[in-house]
């Protein structure tokens, strides 16, 4: 499908079952030249070859059908190209590196969530964040500690500014997340300077030129830095601002401007989120979408795909949803069992990571939950109530097990995310929450209750069972929501000055991000599938639980305490007798190194009697607000 450049041109194929006639015009013919005449099959594909097509060249397709003729981009254009939006032929010669890298098996994702418009935008106002900008800071990401990298959606949607989710050409990446070529030689140098530092090759300008090779080098380079790449793909709408040139009443069908639904080719009469729901009867659009997915699994090396609201996909698609994800997921499974297929279903429902041979399932690898989402903050939310009243521990027990998936590990958790923390849109725009420091102290999310409750709320995320995720600034205790529209909210952009400059209360949470997600890589009981609460009390604000692996041990105790001041001597059951170091204290990050720390002297002796149904217990100094671990 789409412009493949071969021997001395190029073929062209686009589906137009309604249309009389298809011409491709570009800078390599003129609108007249017959050369330029697809021919129609049985099945309403149109196809031919052009002689004289070169790498780069310029082409839009002038369709004439029921409603009159018009161009139209290409729906499987690589590339389009500023003022016009004209589709770019390009040849697959990106010169990708021999990274040796080896996408992590799934229990091991840290997922790190990120919006490339406003995560590093070093060049705002004239320009927000681009591919390029990212990759400077790939060395921060890595040393953070994470395994992913997930993308907001990055192909083309109408504008500038936007979350990524009213796309309208999905193989195209976003043209504002480019950097023209003329622009690009200092870019090429500090990419350079990251390539040598691990011993690659470095790029030469050219291999950079256009949006399409600049992603693919923020791929080439996260990978040379240890981490995978997750695409986020939306398959339950498009839209959101059609232009006439968009795959909307793709074969000039009359009824655009009613409008007919149903004339609309790769759509229904079902919208969502401002866009239009695809037709998943369709076997075209089917495999429009399954194309999609493939091609950035063959072209961009991507590790993974977060698929949007697969719930719209299931519940508005005239029934035939489900079987459209069952095909997708068999799909990829087939061509790259290494790909991580992640689901966003409300509400969550276990058969999204059942294989289809069971259950009937959808076939994805993991799923978002929220169980434990809405119990933490919960849970944050009663302890900024001043007071020594009981805590929703019980209810914080009960979603933190994940016991409703196939694996535990299948679920996806985080605290802060893209549409929780965003800023409201309007004044109805009830969905949004405050960012955790905000959440845990609403009075002053930089004084101590605020920085210790937000390191316990992350510590749960990276202790529970299942996949943690980390949103944008999340690490070191950014407290202001974010927005998409940076251009008119630039207050808003993430307070990277604080970090490097002025507020050790971020440096020194960051400190503890990375060290909590270290934590988690080096204990393989907090990746493995053994859970089991210990003890859990409202009252006294204390939740206990144990990690282990299946089979092999590697036991762990993880204590939360949401007391505000010290407990001392608090007994807590243990699994096994003996010393158990404490491995972990988050009480040592406040004002690092935290001077009057409270913990337990490097770990305790578990040789009182049994309690809480284990055979062994120890007394435990508790430092308010705090989570500690402890191992063997």
């Amino acid at each position: 499908m789409g412009a493949n450049l071969i021997a001395n041109g190029a073929t062209f194929k686009v589906w137009a079952p309604h249309a009389t006639s298809v011409l491709v015009q570009g800078n390599f013919n003129l609108a007249s030249d017959e050369q330029g005449r697809l021919n129609k099959d049985a099945l309403g594909y149109w196809s031919g070859f052009v002689p004289g097509v070169e790498n780069g060249h310029h082409y839009k397709f002038y369709i004439d059908g029921e409603a009159g003729p018009g161009w139209k981009r290409d729906p499987y254009a690589r590339e389009l190209q500023e003022p016009t939006w004209q589709c770019v032929v390009r040849k697959d010669d990106f010169p990708w590196h021999n990274t040796g890298f080896v996408t992590p098996p799934f229990h091991h994702f840290i997922i790190y969530q990120f919006h490339v418009g406003a995560f590093w935008t070093p060049n705002y106002p004239q320009r927000l964040g681009t591919f390029l900008d990212v990759i400077d800071r790939l060395p921060y990401i890595a040393q953070l500690g994470v395994t992913a990298i997930q993308l907001l959606p990055i192909q083309e949607f109408p504008g500038d500014f936007s979350l990524g989710y009213n796309g309208t050409d999905y193989f195209s990446p976003e043209m504002a997340y480019g950097i023209p070529d003329s622009d690009l030689s200092p870019y090429v140098d500090r990419m350079n300077q990251l390539l040598q530092a691990k011993g690659h090759e470095p790029f030469e300008v050219h291999d950079l030129h256009g949006e399409m090779n600049q992603l693919k080098a923020l791929v080439d380079l996260s990978h040379a830095y240890g981490m995978a790449v997750i695409f986020d793909l939306v398959f339950n709408h498009a839209g959101g601002g059609f232009g006439e040139e968009t795959l909307w009443f793709f074969d000039r069908q009359a009824g655009a401007d009613e409008p007919r639904w149903w004339n609309s080719l790769y759509f229904t009469d079902k919208t969502w989120a401002g866009g239009v729901v695809f037709n998943f009867m369709s076997e075209p659009v089917r495999a429009f979408l399954i194309d999609n997915a493939r091609f950035f699994v063959d072209e961009y090396r991507v590790d993974g795909f977060r698929f949007d609201e697969v719930s719209v996909i299931d519940h508005e698609s005239y029934g035939r949803g489900w079987d459209f994800c069952q095909d997708l997921t068999r799909t990829l499974k087939h061509q790259a069992p290494h790909v991580l297929l992640h689901a966003e279903y409300w509400n969550v429902n276990p058969l999204i990571v059942q294989p289809p041979e069971w259950d009937n399932g959808a076939g994805f690898d993991t799923t978002m939950t929220d169980g434990p989402r809405l119990a933490i903050r919960t849970m944050l939310e009663a302890a900024a109530t001043p007071g020594n009243h009981a805590l929703p521990m019980t209810a914080l027990a009960a979603e933190a097990n994940l016991h409703y998936l196939r694996d535990r590990w299948r679920g996806v958790n985080s605290i802060e995310n893209h549409d929780l923390v965003m800023l409201a849109k309007d004044a109805s725009d009830h969905n949004r929450m405050p960012r955790i420091a905000q959440l845990a102290d609403p009075s002053n999310a930089r004084s101590w209750y605020a920085k210790s409750r937000s390191r316990v709320a992350t510590g749960l995320v990276m202790t529970i069972p299942g996949i943690p995720m980390l949103f944008m600034g999340q690490e070191f205790l950014e407290d202001k929501p974010w927005t998409d529209d940076v251009e008119r909210h630039p207050e808003l952009l993430l307070h990277w000055d604080g970090l490097e400059a002025d507020d050790p209360a971020m440096r020194n949470h960051l400190r503890f991000t990375r060290e909590i997600i270290e934590l988690r890589k080096t204990y393989p009981a907090l990746r493995g599938e053994g859970y089991a609460d210990i003890h859990v009390h409202d009252q006294n604000r204390v939740f206990a639980f144990q990690r282990w692996v299946e089979g092999e041990g590697h036991d762990v105790v993880v204590v939360v305490f949401l007391g505000n001041t010290t407990w001392y001597g608090y007994e807590i059951g243990f699994p096994g007798n003996g010393f158990w170091r404490e491995i972990f204290n988050s009480d040592v990050y406040e004002n690092w190194v935290n001077p009057a720390v409270a913990g337990n002297g490097g770990g305790v002796h578990a040789d009182g009697p049994a309690r809480h149904n284990r055979p062994h217990s120890a007394r435990l100094t508790l430092p308010a607000n705090s989570i500690l671990v402890f191992a063997r």
